[in-house]
C-alpha cells in the first residue's frame, strides 16, 4: 500500500486525515482506491474524462508524475504520494 498525503483542502473529504493508505500498483489505481474509500474526493482529483484535473499535481516520492508515466507510473509498497492542488492568484 502507498501512503497518500492529503492537502488541507481535501481533508474534510477524508474525515480530516492528513495521510491515508491506498492500494494499487500504479498512480491511477492508488488514486482510484482513494476515491473508492472517499468518494467526495473524486471531482476534486479527476476531471469528467478520468484524467487528473489540470490544477492537481501528484508527486511520487517527490517526483511529479506528469514527468514520469502519469497515471501509469508504477507504485511500490511503502511509496509516498503527495496530492497538491495548484495555487493561483496574486495582484
Amino acid at each position: 500500500m502507498a501512503l497518500v498525503r492529503i492537502p488541507p483542502v481535501l481533508r474534510p473529504s477524508v474525515g480530516g486525515e492528513r495521510e491515508v493508505e491506498a492500494a494499487g500498483s500504479n498512480i491511477g489505481e492508488v488514486l482510484a482506491s482513494l476515491v473508492a474509500d472517499h468518494p467526495a474526493t473524486k471531482d476534486q482529483i479527476f476531471g469528467a474524462d478520468g484524467t487528473l484535473n489540470r490544477y492537481v499535481n501528484v508527486y511520487l516520492n517527490d517526483e511529479d508524475v506528469r514527468v514520469l508515466d502519469g497515471l501509469d507510473t508504477t507504485v511500490g509498497a511503502g511509496d509516498h504520494l503527495v496530492i497538491l492542488p495548484a495555487m493561483a492568484g496574486g495582484s
